[in-house]
C-alpha cells in the first residue's frame, strides 16, 4: 500500500474528541468516512473535522470500497461483533479497548484476520506513548520488582452515562480499570497467574468502583483501583532498590517519571493516538507487526475475566 491508510469510523461518541486530533496530526491515515446510528451526531463530527463522507449505517460504511480500515468506537458489548463484520468485508481493524473479556472471542477474531491477511489490534493508545515506554525502560534501576500500584478514577458526569449501562458492558473496570490492568501486565513483563477482585456496584448493577489484585507469581503483585467517584491517575512500581512513579499517565499528559532516589526524566508530550495510528498503518503496510496483537489482547481479556469472576464469587481465580 502506498499513501495514507483510508480509515472509516464506526461510532460518533466522546472518544472521538481525543482520537480525531491524533488522526489529524499523523500523515499515516486519512479519515475518509464516519457512520453512526445518530445521523445528526455523525454529520456534526464530520463537519467539525473535515471528514468527507457520512454513512447512515455501520453496514454501509463497511461496504464502502473506498475504505481500507476501520476504527471501531461503538459501546464495549458490540466490539467483537462489529470487528468480525468488518474483517468479513476485508477491512483492517483498530478496535477501541477493551476488546473483550472472552479469550475465545479474541482467538476467533485473530484466526479470521490472519487467514484473511488483515491487521487487528486493540486501541490501548497509552501503550504507544513515551510515558509507557520510558517507565518500562527505567524499571531496572529499582532492582527486583515486587509491587505495582495503579489507580485511574474520575467523576462521572451523569447517571445516564453509557459507562453505567450494564447491557453495553459498562463499569469502571471495563473503562478506566482496563488501563490499570494493561499497566500491571506491561511492567510485570509477564501474565498474572491469579486474580482477586472486589466490586462496588452502581444502581445500574455495573461496578462504579473496583479494587483488584493480580498475582504474577514469585511474590510479585499488582494492586489496582478504578472508579467513577473521585479524580486520580497514577502508576507506581516498587522494587528492592527503590520505586518509580508516573502521575496522570494514561491520557498522555504525564510530564516526568520520578524515582524515590531523586531520579527524574522528562516525558515528551506526544499525542498517543497519533502514535497508535502510526503503528496501525505501519502494520497494514507490512513494515512490522502491531504493538498489541493476539498475545497481548488474550492476556488482557483473561485478566479482566478473572477479576470479574473473583468479584462475583468472592474467591481467588486462576488466570
Amino acid at each position: 500500500m502506498t499513501g495514507p491508510v483510508r480509515l472509516g469510523i464506526l461510532g460518533a461518541g466522546r472518544i472521538l474528541r481525543r482520537f480525531l486530533p491524533g488522526s489529524e496530526r499523523t500523515g499515516a491515515v486519512d479519515v475518509v468516512a464516519i457512520a453512526s446510528r445518530n445521523a445528526e451526531r455523525a454529520s456534526a463530527v464530520a463537519a467539525r473535522h473535515g471528514i468527507p463522507t457520512t454513512h447512515a449505517s455501520y453496514e454501509a460504511l463497511l461496504a464502502d470500497p473506498a475504505i481500507d480500515a476501520v476504527y471501531i468506537a461503538v459501546p464495549n458489548s458490540l466490539h467483537h461483533a462489529w470487528t468480525m463484520r468488518a474483517l468479513a468485508t476485508g477491512k483492517h481493524v483498530l478496535c477501541e479497548k477493551p476488546y473483550s473479556t472472552n479469550a475465545a472471542e479474541v482467538d476467533e477474531a485473530h484466526d479470521f484476520a490472519e487467514a484473511a491477511r488483515l491487521v487487528l489490534t486493540e486501541g490501548f493508545m497509552w501503550r504507544h506513548g513515551p510515558h509507557a515506554t520510558s517507565f518500562a525502560e527505567e524499571l531496572p534501576r529499582i532492582g527486583e520488582l515486587r509491587t505495582i500500584r495503579s489507580t485511574f478514577t474520575f467523576v462521572i458526569g451523569s447517571d445516564d452515562d453509557i459507562r453505567l449501562n450494564r447491557e453495553l458492558a459498562g463499569g469502571s473496570l471495563m473503562d478506566v480499570g482496563t488501563y490499570c490492568v494493561s499497566a500491571s501486565r506491561l511492567l510485570a513483563g509477564r501474565e498474572p497467574i491469579a486474580a482477586l477482585g472486589v466490586a462496588w456496584p452502581a444502581v445500574s448493577g455495573v461496578d462504579e468502583r473496583f479494587n483488584g489484585i493480580l498475582d504474577f507469581g514469585d511474590g510479585m503483585v499488582a494492586t489496582l483501583t478504578s472508579g467513577f467517584r473521585s479524580e486520580h491517575s497514577s502508576i507506581e512500581a516498587i522494587g528492592s532498590d527503590g520505586s518509580l512513579r508516573l502521575d496522570d499517565p494514561f491520557a498522555g499528559r504525564a510530564t516526568k517519571l520520578i524515582g524515590s532516589d531523586g531520579f527524574e526524566v522528562a516525558i515528551p508530550q506526544v499525542d498517543p493516538y497519533e502514535l497508535e495510528l502510526d503503528d496501525f498503518a505501519a502494520a497494514i503496510r507490512g513494515e512490522h507487526p502491531v504493538r498489541l496483537g493476539r498475545t497481548d489482547m488474550l492476556g488482557q481479556a483473561r485478566a479482566l475475566a478473572a477479576l470479574y469472576e473473583s468479584a462475583a464469587t468472592g474467591r481467588r481465580v486462576a488466570v
